[in-house]
């Protein structure tokens, strides 16, 4: 069975390396904010081209902080992409906050400015943009719009680790960006663990705070916050693999390189191939009219593949009340989307099979 992602594998390589980052932790005695948090806070700034790194609890807890830190009045109006997974949505509502649904782009399922500036009103306070599946949004029209309507822009790249967009990395194209590191992204941690980015210094202090209980000094505490610290451990395994990111990601492009060049499939809806050097290629996500026998067909031949995502979060029950909403094409991708294999161990033989079982296909 060749499947979707095999983490043991995808570690392996690294192994020895992250051994001894555990023994290095172990031996200084030191496990919460410490020198491993500060060093890759360091080094991941330096790496996205920001100013300020802040090592949180995970991605969820990172978008839920820069809300937090931007300090926006209740019932304020956030436009978020309606296409995308529900951590993206649940700080908003969580502080109280309105989500504005927006429709994808048609072509690459992420936010654009046309879908986004209807939406816009006088309660609208910030844009959220995801850059789904390993893909940069548009975002020179979107900046324009935060700028022309003076609104916070905010992007949740927690599938974008080193995807770049003009040159800019991905975490250096708004106000301020939350990172995921949990296990299965292109840049994960052998546990939960999150990152917010941002060149914004009075923002990234304020999240500095309200991760540590709202204190910058043992007992001392300045604002009601939060236990949202990456420990040490994580924080020394995510240094390891760092300095690995940007091979692991052109491995994946050449991978979706070749996917996009070899697979022939007259059911198949691609992803667009104008980027494959800028996207991360996180996922490799196709349609198909047919996806429940397509999945089946690929089973039956030992390729495994997932589904991101089943369910629109506007059709979650968490968010019931958002089911009258008419978005017709986020729930039509939600039926027809899989994403086939693609990872850094993924072999080049493995990689033959797919293509020539996919191009094969009855359905």
């Amino acid at each position: 069975m060749i499947p979707h992602l095999d983490l043991r594998q995808v570690n392996q390589p690294y192994a020895e390396a992250l051994q001894a980052a555990a023994c290095r932790v172990l031996s200084s005695g030191w496990f919460v904010l410490g020198h491993e948090v500060e060093a890759f806070e360091t080094g991941f700034a330096a790496y996205c081209g920001v100013k300020h790194c802040i090592g949180v609890g995970n991605g969820l807890e990172a978008i839920h902080l820069i809300f937090k830190a931007m300090n926006f009045p209740e019932g304020s109006e956030i436009i978020v992409p309606a296409n995308t997974y529900i951590a993206t949505i649940l700080p908003i509502t969580a502080l109280g906050l309105t989500p504005v649904w927006a429709e994808p782009d048609p072509r690459t399922y992420t936010l654009a400015a046309p879908q986004i500036e209807p939406l816009i009103t006088e309660k609208t306070r910030a844009i959220v943009v995801v850059h789904l599946y390993g893909r940069c949004c548009d975002m020179a029209p979107i900046e324009e719009l935060a700028r022309k309507y003076n609104l916070k822009l905010i992007e949740d790249a927690a599938q974008a680790h080193g995807a770049t967009y003009q040159n800019r990395k991905a975490g250096n194209l708004s106000d301020a960006a939350a990172f995921s590191f949990y296990p299965t992204k292109n840049l994960g941690a052998l546990g939960d663990a999150g990152g917010v980015v941002t060149n914004d210094d009075e923002l990234a202090h304020q999240v500095r705070l309200l991760r540590n209980y709202g204190s910058e000094q043992k007992y001392i505490h300045r604002i009601p916050g939060m236990n949202s610290r990456l420990d040490e451990l994580q924080a020394a395994f995510l240094r390891v693999k760092l300095s690995h990111l940007d091979a692991d990601n052109r491995r994946r492009q050449a991978l979706a390189a070749r996917y996009l060049a070899e697979i022939h499939h007259p059911s198949l809806q691609m992803p667009p191939a104008d980027a494959i050097d800028q996207d991360v290629w996180h996922l490799f996500v196709v349609r198909h009219p047919q996806r429940e026998a397509f999945m089946t067909y690929l089973r039956q031949k030992n390729i495994g593949t997932v589904i991101h995502y089943p369910v629109a979060p506007h059709q979650q029950d968490a968010y019931r009340e958002y089911r009258y909403l008419d978005l017709p094409l986020t729930e039509q991708l939600h039926r027809e989307v899989l994403s086939l294999p693609l990872n850094t161990v993924l072999t080049d033989a493995e990689a033959d099979y797919i293509i020539e079982t996919i191009n094969e296909s009855p359905y």
